[in-house]
């Protein structure tokens, strides 16, 4: 019998769906939607307005900078994309600066836990606080930072899961890389060092640069596997 594939589907709703093009059909990403493994679904919040204008903002109540994104058209979309089976595993997701900081440990529990996820993509001020209070929608921020949007938080979100899907990237790629102790139980954890990814070096073996030599650490040459792994950890800590 063929291997069940195990797959995740994303839905984004967003006023600029084309600022996902050349980032979703590239590399290891347009791979896995060429395999099956993941689906990536756009809607332009434009489509789900009611005026000719197709407007999808207005100004906030009580006054202040900006504009925010109306309740009603991200509502609308929502609804018309959300699984009807109550037993759909799916979250809905608001990008928003104010957000759960999300991390390895979340990206981790939702590939898991979720098949299904919708991104509501903010931009401007913000998102009306209606939307998360109507939907029962959890507000994500991938920093403590404000960006101009969204989107690109909902393409780290998407970056981040995807690669967990089994058959995106190789199990043993993951281990080694940064954060991966976070998935581990805490006594693991407390052994496992700092959870950074120990430093990288490939060819050549001395590098010239401007009038100044760089070498490979010498240990990495020796071929002594003990060793190896001794600085690796000493270095990051995984």
């Amino acid at each position: 019998m063929p291997r069940k594939i195990v797959s995740m589907r994303f839905d984004v709703i967003t006023v600029f769906p084309e600022a996902f093009a050349s980032y979703l059909n590239t590399s290891i990403l347009r791979r896995a939607q060429a395999r099956g493994l993941i689906k990536v679904c756009l809607y332009n919040l434009r489509n789900f307005t009611e005026d000719k204008r197709r407007t999808v903002d207005d100004r906030p109540y009580g006054g202040g900078a900006g504009m925010v994104l109306m309740a009603k058209p991200i509502l609308e979309a929502v609804d018309s994309i959300k699984p009807k089976a109550k037993t759909a595993k799916a979250k809905i997701i608001v990008l928003s600066a104010k957000g759960r900081q999300f991390n390895q440990k979340v990206a981790n529990e939702w590939a898991k836990k979720y098949t299904r996820l919708i991104l509501i993509s903010g931009r401007y001020e913000g998102v009306d606080e209606r939307v998360r209070q109507a939907l029962r929608a959890e507000e994500i921020s991938i920093g403590p930072y404000v960006l101009t949007d969204g989107d690109a938080p909902a393409m780290v979100v998407i970056s981040a899961l995807a690669r967990l899907i089994p058959g995106v990237i190789k199990l043993e790629s993951l281990q080694e890389e940064s954060h991966w102790n976070l998935l581990l139980k805490k006594e693991k954890r407390a052994r496992s060092g700092r959870g950074i990814e120990y430093p990288h070096y490939t060819r050549p073996e001395l590098l010239t640069w401007r009038g100044k030599r760089y070498r490979v650490p010498v240990v990495l040459l020796s071929g002594d596997h003990k060793r190896i792994a001794e600085w690796r950890q000493k270095h990051g800590g995984l």
